[in-house]
């Protein structure tokens, strides 16, 4: 009866100290919500922008009446882009990087930090030590390109694949997830007779799906977008990346077909801004279809990975 009577006694002056509150506590979450609104407005206006343009007709553009919506919408420009040769072909060359190169970035990411998870391994500080010490400082430009030249892999697709093959920000995300699994479960394993690589295999790489979809796209999303490790190592355009063929048509260097002769075959009458804009489209389309489904196991792997260093 009492704990009754002391709830009714509290309730009411409770309930009137958040009703003194809720006012500033409703127009604090209004100014929230309208601050990240407008920044995610601004995130997101460029990219709609361009999507507009990319559909939008040459008048259109040039009377500057395209925000967030086409306005007489068209198909040309991606058109002009589809049938580009070199577009498809460059296209391929990325999906083959990106394909490829994550595939090595994550089996060297995996079979570095397994070892530094280990507190058994000998000289374990020395080689955390310089992992850290590589993410302060780099060889540079120069000294880069005259290895890879040494190494005969300019020209090569390698030289964009091999030089980042592993991450030391990555290989201290992954080797923290390996480090906080009980080590009831390796001590199990050893029981049973499992050794090392097939402990590694069977038990530790299953439990570690969130952390490897997170890495494998923080390796995706870098290569996809290479650019600077490509226009610098390759000059054979059979092997140019997307991201350096919408460079290319940015800087309107060459396109199989060229604007002037579109317009006098009278095919397609696309102007500058929307062929680059139906570019960068192209180019940016795949990872945004793929990110949705690995954002999940993204953010709960970036979680879970930092916990512990």
């Amino acid at each position: 009866m009492s704990e009754r009577t002391d709830a009714a006694a509290v309730g009411p002056r409770y309930r009137s100290r958040r009703r003194r509150y809720s006012g500033w506590d409703a127009g604090f979450h209004i100014f929230n919500y309208l601050i990240i609104g407008l920044i995610a407005f601004l995130c997101i206006f460029p990219f709609v922008n361009t999507i507009a343009n990319a559909f939008s007709s040459s008048h259109a553009i040039q009377s500057g009446k395209v925000t967030l919506w086409p306005v007489d919408f068209q198909l040309d420009a991606m058109k002009s882009v589809f049938w580009d040769d070199n577009v498809i072909r460059s296209m391929f060359v990325t999906i083959y990087v990106t394909v490829v190169g994550t595939a090595i970035n994550m089996a060297l990411t995996i079979l570095t930090a397994y070892p530094l998870s280990r507190r058994d391994l000998a000289g374990r500080k020395y080689f955390m030590n310089y992992m850290i010490f590589t993410m302060m400082f780099g060889g540079g430009l120069i000294p880069s390109y005259l290895l890879n030249k040494e190494l005969g892999l300019l020209n090569t697709l390698w030289a964009i694949m091999i030089p980042g093959a592993i991450s030391a920000f990555n290989v201290i995300i992954m080797k923290s997830f390996f480090q906080n699994m009980p080590e009831e479960l390796r001590d199990a394993a050893l029981m049973d007779g499992c050794g090392n690589i097939r402990y590694l295999a069977r038990i530790v790489l299953p439990l570690s799906g969130a952390v490897m979809a997170t890495i494998g796209l923080f390796y995706a999303v870098g290569h996809w977008n290479s650019y600077m490790g490509a226009v610098i190592m390759i000059d054979d355009p059979d092997l140019y990346t997307l991201q350096v063929r919408l460079r290319n048509i940015l800087l309107l260097s060459q396109m199989d077909t060229s604007l002037e002769v579109m317009q006098q075959q009278g095919k397609l009458q696309v102007i500058e801004e929307s062929l680059k804009a139906a570019t960068a489209v192209f180019a940016t389309a795949p990872i945004l279809v793929v990110y949705p489904f690995l954002q999940k196991y993204f953010v709960k792997g970036s979680f879970l990975g930092s916990v512990k260093g």
